[in-house]
């Protein structure tokens, strides 16, 4: 047979050389030495350094009795070699991928084409490969048709900045990489097309975290002639498959839904991670009617008093451990502060504050709370957002210190009915929570116009684990509730015209009621993978500055470059 890969390592015993190969299917010994091989042939294997790429021919023969590699594949077997040759040698790497302690990610990323040899990221690539596989044979069994849309397309702002390219024919004219294909998607629905996919690669220009980049993948559905539960349905079968074919694990469906308002008052989020319990209860009734000034004046002032109980973590952290708690949520989450009571052995609060409490508003809050001997009580005085996002921080914190969660877990859900729109606090206009083509709910049509803050989407959120792992919405389909929409967005309707009309245009053709949703491809992979940074589960990713450090992109152009697409760089001071 003929093995052709990399040298992983190898071991030189005099009259034999032994050396594992690896390739992409994993590793195996070769064993160079006689009588199979010449001296010469010794000499040249006890020669080649690691990571060189050499092509073996030889015969299979079973390990020597006793010599067997349980930890190997093809531990019980090795290839006695008859031919060796050097494809090509390797300069002294920076670092190779078998080593154990890993370098830092800059020089990762810098070599990546090393960093890829490696057996977790080779894994990582393999399951990509898969889930997308898995994705579209799902969706192929319920005819839906495979569509590419342009990667050049028009600027049309949907939250975050666009990528833009200049047109070399078109002077002071861009096209923008598409942030998402949603106008595409939603012309092919009025086209007839009433099922659609694609693996799609999208593109925003905006501030990247440890699970976002600027340029990823997304499964991107699209469907004619349904509601809500008719999309969110369907993803739940993708879900069970997924997790079925790709780790082995029962999802059962349908999967759990809660309100967007429901799930903020008991978590705090609207992507709950439900593998713990740690449920946020409000005590301000009770907090209205104590003498201590925080809870007491925050309730007066319309604020809230909100806790998690912290089942049998009362003697797990001490008071400076509570400290840097409470600047945890000061500091991340704009809280004043962070109190707390200790359920003692005879089921009595204590705490530095507990003196400033009637034992029977003592007893009510411990009611609330579901307190038990044990427990730590914790809690937040504030306004609705900062109590939600500062619990729903501390409550991921606790659960990760208290080692609560099971990494071995895939909890999925949806969070339905999120509000249409959110106020800008610095300029006091409404702006689309998802995006500006969501319906709202047929209920709350009427608010529209007059309450816009009573009014509902028609929106579902995919959460896996805490994190979204998906986004979709129903569409409004009338040219009419577009408008209005727009309108309610400070976008008159020249703009409208300008950036939409195509769209608004296409709604007056017989568009039919459509939806769907968009799956983040590497958010999906990485949550399958059990891994917490999406850069591992991308071939070349971006580093949080959104620069490749190993093509060392985005780079400078030649001005003769610059000049053909009418452009030229100037430097701007801020």
């Amino acid at each position: 047979m003929t093995l052709c890969g990399w040298v992983e390592s190898k071991r030189d015993h005099g009259g034999a050389v032994f050396i594992d190969l690896r390739d992409r299917y994993g590793i195996t010994q070769v064993v160079i030495g006689p009588p199979e091989a010449n001296a010469t042939l010794i000499d040249e294997a006890g020669r080649v350094a690691a990571e060189s790429v050499i092509l073996i021919r030889g015969k299979v023969s079973e390990r020597l009795e006793g010599k067997a590699n349980e930890k190997l594949a093809t531990g019980e077997i090795e290839v006695r070699s008859e031919h060796f040759e050097i494809l090509n040698s390797c300069e002294t790497p920076p670092f190779t991928p078998n080593q154990a302690d890993l370098p830092g990610e800059d020089l990762r990323l810098k070599y990546r084409f090393l960093d890829l040899r490696r057996a977790e990221m080779q894994r990582s690539m393999v399951l990509r490969s898969t889930i997308v596989k898995t994705m579209r044979d799902y969706f192929a069994e319920y005819d839906f048709i495979d569509v590419e849309t342009p990667i050049l397309g028009r600027s049309t702002p949907e939250g975050a900045r666009d990528y833009l390219v200049p047109s070399r024919v078109h002077p002071d004219s861009f096209y923008a990489l598409p942030q998402s294909p949603q106008l595409y998607k939603q012309i092919l629905m009025v086209a007839g097309f009433d099922r659609y996919i694609q693996v799609a690669k999208c593109f925003r220009d905006e501030d990247l975290r440890a699970d976002r980049q600027p340029e990823f993948t997304q499964l991107d559905m699209e469907m004619s002639f349904v509601d809500a539960e008719d999309v969110m349905s369907l993803i739940d079968g993708l879900v069970a498959r997924t997790a079925k074919e790709v780790l082995g694990k029962e999802v059962k469906t349908p999967l759990p839904r809660m309100t967007y308002d429901e799930s903020v008052r008991r978590f705090g989020s609207d992507a709950p991670d439900l593998r713990f319990d740690m449920e946020i209860v409000d005590v301000t009734s009770v907090a209205k009617k104590t003498e201590f000034r925080v809870f007491r004046g925050t309730a007066d002032s319309g604020g809230f008093v909100r806790g998690i109980p912290v089942k049998n973590a009362a003697t797990k952290y001490s008071r400076r451990q509570i400290d840097e708690l409470t600047e945890y949520v000061k500091g991340d989450f704009g809280a004043k502060g962070l109190a707390w009571f200790r359920v003692e052995d005879d089921g009595s609060l204590w705490s530095p504050i507990s003196k400033n409490f009637d034992e029977a508003h003592l007893a009510e809050i411990k009611e609330l709370m579901a307190g038990e001997p044990g427990d730590l009580l914790m809690f937040l005085a504030d306004s609705w957002e900062v109590t939600s996002k500062g619990l729903a921080g501390l409550r991921k914190r606790l659960a990760v210190d208290l080692g609560l969660i099971d990494p071995e877990e895939l909890n999925c859900s949806w969070v339905t009915e999120f509000p249409m729109f959110e106020r800008d606090e610095e300029t006091g206009r409404w702006n689309a929570m998802h995006h500006p083509f969501t319906a709202p709910l047929e209920s709350d049509l009427p608010s529209l116009k007059d309450n816009p803050q009573d009014c509902r989407a028609q929106a579902y959120d995919l959460v896996i684990n805490g994190s979204e792992a998906g986004g979709g919405t129903i569409r409004i389909h009338n040219p009419s509730t577009q408008s209005d929409v727009f309108e309610l967005l400070g976008i008159d309707a020249e703009t409208a015209e300008d950036r939409f009309g195509f769209l608004l245009n296409a709604l007056k053709y017989g568009a039919p009621p459509h939806g769907g949703i968009a799956l983040g491809v590497d958010r999906w992979v990485m949550l399958f993978a059990g891994l917490d940074n999406i850069r591992e589960v991308i071939a070349f990713p971006k580093t949080q500055k959104a620069a490749d450090l190993m093509t060392q992109a985005p780079g400078s152009v030649d001005k003769e470059q610059l000049a053909e697409l009418h452009l030229r760089a100037a430097k701007v001071t801020n």
